[in-house]
């Protein structure tokens, strides 16, 4: 089942209970996340939600992504959207 936000996009795998990362803003990427590190990943975010800074991400473990506060907000958005979807 694909998955399309404001910030990411991808798929879910139901065979492996994970999802596939394939976006992040306009970058494509290839990152699949059992519900553990979905878990963490979402629970970091929302725990560094007020970081005027905002937050950057590495994508592959090579690019760094960086989040302004808004697109945080809308990163953190599309995490609760997976995670009502796939994993209620």
């Amino acid at each position: 089942m694909n998955f399309s936000g404001e910030i990411l996009a991808g798929e879910f795998d139901r065979d492996s209970d994970a999802f596939i990362l394939q976006q992040v803003k306009q970058l494509s990427t290839s990152s699949s996340l059992n519900k553990d590190q979905f878990d963490a990943i979402y629970h970091y975010l929302i725990m560094n939600q007020d970081d005027t800074g905002g937050q950057v991400l590495s994508l592959n473990d090579q690019l760094l992504v960086r989040l302004n506060q808004e697109e945080l907000q809308n990163f953190i958005a599309d995490l609760d959207r997976i995670k009502n979807i796939f994993w209620t």
